[in-house]
């Protein structure tokens, strides 16, 4: 495998969160241990989040990777949709206010919450 499976929470045109994929080429170390080019980052937060933990819809602050370490997290977009989770998993959350825009929490954004029995542990790796 020489690519590496990006999910991406992101603003579409009309202002509303959607998830998409995309691929990360894998071009650089040995046929052992693939790796992509080296990305920036700016730092990491640790966040522990209790079981019954619930977000209102918010837009995303500043662009960064959520890394689940333990537990299990879903994301709802506006249209109903949801996406879980679990351990090891990831995405880049990049779903930022539209330039000029004020929050419209019945457009904008998305909400998040712990799911199961287990408190929710997440890094935030800002870029």
């Amino acid at each position: 495998m020489n690519t590496f499976t990006k999910v991406v929470l992101y603003t579409g045109p009309d202002g509303r969160a959607r998830f998409r994929e995309e691929q990360v080429a894998l071009l650089e170390g040995t046929p052992q241990v693939r790796l992509s080019a080296l990305h920036p980052s700016s730092g990491y937060q640790l966040r522990m989040s209790p079981v019954g933990f619930r977000s209102e819809f918010h837009c995303t602050s500043s662009p960064q990777w959520t890394i689940i370490l333990s537990g299990c997290m879903e994301i709802g977009l506006q249209d109903g949709s949801s996406r879980r989770f679990g351990p090891g998993e990831h995405f880049f959350s990049n779903d930022l206010l539209p330039e000029g825009e004020t929050f419209d929490p019945q457009v904008h954004g998305h909400c998040s919450r712990q799911v199961g029995d287990e408190p929710l542990v997440t890094l935030f790796l800002k870029v």
